[in-house]
């Protein structure tokens, strides 16, 4: 799997490559969980956003597919103890419909097959009320083009399904229903765009 043999070299384009867009994205990301949250992290990767959320919640469930991603989360995240961590699928997540209160999936629509199957697994689980909090890279330039990195990236193994702009990445939430998406860009050398939707009983 791509995404375990990456995990031990992950954090230096967290902390390094992409510092700028990680130290907005983490502020941003830690604006929108309240305290008392129960909170679910679906791509929590090695916990980029995994800290941040647990500083602010009162409980927080961080899942990931790659099991050797988890490992390192586990690692970087082991002063918390508000944290369960679980191997879990996306498009099929095992936990009760409104169960959440926050739901953030961070980088992971544009690798997946079947993003739309994804998000309304994300919305099942969370509450009606509550925040989806869904950041992702932006890999198409001002010019609709594949960026620098995407390309790159994808030449590694990463296989992006998708490449958004700001402009597509909401029209894929208002494709999908949402009638109100707010969009928090975090600035840097690989830009990465929030989308903030609250859950209605009758959406998506």
């Amino acid at each position: 799997m791509f995404w375990d043999s990456v995990a031990g070299v992950y954090d230096l384009f967290v902390n390094v490559v992409n510092r700028r867009t990680h130290v907005a994205l983490r502020r941003i990301v830690s604006e929108m969980i309240e305290p008392g949250d129960r909170a679910l992290e679906c791509a929590c990767g090695t916990g980029l956003l995994t800290e941040v959320i647990a500083q602010r919640c009162a409980s927080l469930t961080a899942t990931d597919f790659a099991p050797k991603m988890l490992a390192r989360a586990r690692k970087n995240c082991a002063a918390f103890d508000n944290i369960t961590f679980a191997q879990a699928d996306i498009t099929a997540l095992g936990y009760p419909d409104d169960c959440f209160d926050a739901v953030v999936a961070g980088n992971v629509i544009h690798l997946l097959d079947e993003p739309m199957k994804a998000l309304r697994e994300l919305d099942r689980v969370c509450r009606p009320g509550g925040r989806l909090i869904i950041p992702t890279y932006m890999n198409r330039d001002g010019k609709g083009n594949t960026s620098g990195f995407a390309t790159a990236v994808g030449k590694a193994g990463a296989d992006f399904k998708r490449q958004f702009t700001v402009e597509s990445y909401r029209q894929f939430f208002l494709d999908a229903g949402y009638r109100d998406v707010s969009i928090r860009l975090a600035e840097g050398r690989i830009p990465c765009a929030v989308a903030v939707m609250r859950k209605s009983d009758d959406q998506p």
